[in-house]
């Protein structure tokens, strides 16, 4: 997972493969300085929200570079495993460098698309995705794969920038802190381009409201949008 992904087209499946590839040294940093370090304590409060048990399999979609799946495996051991799915190699190698820092961890990583992820009908307890859902080519699609793989009464969350109504202070600060903020840092490390797009990607993103409606209509039974950070970010709480 990425807290800013990185697009040249934004929902160009080959784009996204591509530059998540080129930048993967470079996510953990920029992540890190772009949120002051506060991803890592959402993503905390995404897991305490699912309360993921010992004995639980999870799945985690557009994993990246494999924090959030490597926090989640820390709750699940000794019995529970995750999987840590991604389209892209270069981030998932640098997932598995740091997963065999901690070997004990009931973790696995595999490469494939978050669309059509190959893996057998209700095989999981739960699933998380972080910073991944404005990524993928059709949302929709995307809540119904987590649908299919997850058990009947199965978990899910996902986490992504919350898409702000137009007009509203908190859309103006969210518009000024990408620009002035997101955009000069990036152009510091050689991301400007890569960087530059956020802000579309945004303004194209499925509201909370929206994101609710098309999980249920994927397969879920129970849909929750919950704010975070004064409504700048967003948890799409689901129930299989």
């Amino acid at each position: 997972d990425c807290f800013f992904e990185l697009l040249v087209k934004p929902r160009d499946p080959a784009a996204v493969e591509a530059l998540f590839n080129a930048v993967a040294p470079r996510y953990d940093r920029l992540n890190d300085l772009l949120s002051l370090g506060l991803h890592r304590q959402w993503k905390r409060q995404l897991l305490s929200w699912l309360s993921p048990q010992p004995d639980e399999r999870w799945l985690d979609l557009c994993c990246g570079t494999g924090d959030l799946a490597l926090a989640l495996a820390r709750k699940l051991r000794p019995d529970g495993s995750v999987l840590g799915l991604d389209a892209a190699a270069a981030p998932l190698s640098l997932a598995a460098e740091r997963s065999g820092r901690e070997p004990w961890l009931p973790v696995q990583w595999m490469q494939a698309d978050a669309l059509d992820t190959g893996l057998p009908d209700q095989d999981f307890d739960g699933v998380v995705m972080a910073y991944g859902l404005r990524n993928l080519a059709d949302p929709f699609l995307g809540f119904q794969e987590m649908a299919r793989v997850l058990k009947p009464g199965g978990r899910a969350a996902v986490l992504d920038f919350n898409r702000l109504p137009e007009g509203s202070a908190a859309a103006a600060f969210q518009r000024t802190y990408l620009r002035r903020v997101v955009v000069p840092v990036a152009a510091g490390m050689g991301l400007a381009d890569q960087y530059a797009y956020l802000e579309t990607s945004v303004k194209q993103f499925l509201t909370g409201a929206e994101q609710e409606s098309q999980a249920v209509a994927a397969g879920f039974k129970a849909a929750q949008h919950r704010p975070l950070v004064g409504g700048q970010m967003g948890v799409l709480l689901l129930i299989r």
